[in-house]
């Protein structure tokens, strides 16, 4: 397994990270077992990052992640969330920072976390996000809860207002890395330079760059779901699959920590850790770039921000 440097902090992470959400049935049902031996997979082939949330699942995801690391949470490099509990269920006050930590401490079955992440950050207020929500996150690092504290959260401009006024040791960006949008960017940039590790999420933007297509509630504007889907057609037309297209092309990237991929099933674990041992084919990835020009870097509104909105 691929090691890669964890920003400024004198760590080595995995290249490739367990995104949890589909533990918590985000993506189609599952039972305990299945999680479980998902997770031990991972581990058994180098996998050191897992991530997920209260969110996911609604506790579940966190829950059967902690079942799956008991006795092997030494192995892992630990990520969870605070601020984001439901769909419409936000709170970022300090008060819940401190007994979500708790809540999920519990349910991982551990004394601390490696990174603490504020969860979808645009969905609250910002200056309170700054002046209350990142502090209490920072009481947890202090407090010996959390190794290292972050954000999370989908529109660029907001993560990049936020740390520039708040030091944090990692940002999480999704859907913004990938074959469909590399706007991300600058936030890149801007997080090098500050020593900030980057995680980078939904490489597939969140199901469209698949097979079978985005689900039903995806936000992404419909022309951007038929542009995955005809890149989808172009890769089975080389025959490649255009998971493993977009996940070489996600690894690629520069100025990444990690890139994160859903996974709930054993089968699924080996194929994405493989992909470090494949090559990326500049003329399909030309082909491809060519197809998407026309939507490339579309985005879509998130909590309190819109596209064009000044921050």
């Amino acid at each position: 397994m691929e090691r890669r440097p964890f920003g400024a902090v004198g760590e080595l992470v995995s290249a490739i990270g367990f995104g949890a959400a589909p533990l918590g049935g985000e993506y189609g049902n599952l039972d305990d077992g299945a999680a479980v031996r998902a997770v031990r997979r991972a581990l058994d082939l180098g996998i050191t990052v897992f991530d997920t949330s209260p969110y996911y699942g609604r506790t579940v995801s966190e829950a059967r992640l902690g079942q799956a690391l008991d006795r092997r949470r030494r192995e892992a490099f630990l990520i969870t969330k605070c601020g984001r509990y439901d769909k419409a269920l936000f709170d970022f006050s300090a008060a819940r920072v401190a007994t979500s930590v708790t809540e999920s401490l519990a349910r991982l079955r551990t004394d601390h976390l490696d990174l603490l992440l504020a969860h979808d950050v645009e969905f609250g207020d910002l200056r309170r996000i700054q002046a209350e929500t990142l502090p209490a996150l920072v009481k947890e690092r202090d407090a010996g809860r959390t190794r290292y504290i972050g954000i999370s959260g989908y529109p660029i401009p907001v993560l990049m207002e936020l740390i520039k006024a708040f030091p944090v040791d990692a940002v999480l960006t999704y859907c913004h890395y990938n074959l469909l949008t590399t706007d991300a960017a600058p936030l890149i940039e801007l997080a090098g330079a500050r020593g900030i590790a980057v995680i980078n999420a939904s490489t597939l933007h969140m199901g469209v760059l698949t097979k079978v297509g985005a689900p039903d509630w995806h936000p992404a504007p419909q022309e951007v779901k038929e542009a995955g889907r005809r890149v989808a057609e172009l890769c089975r037309a080389h025959h490649r699959d255009v998971v493993e297209v977009a996940l070489r092309y996600a690894l690629d990237l520069p100025g990444v920590a990690c890139t994160l991929v859903g996974m709930k099933s054993e089968d699924e674990v080996l194929p994405n850790v493989r992909v470090l041992e494949q090559a990326s084919h500049p003329g399909l990835l030309a082909e491809i770039a060519a197809l998407v020009a026309p939507v490339k870097d579309r985005v879509w509104p998130s909590g309190n921000w819109k596209p064009g909105l000044a921050q």
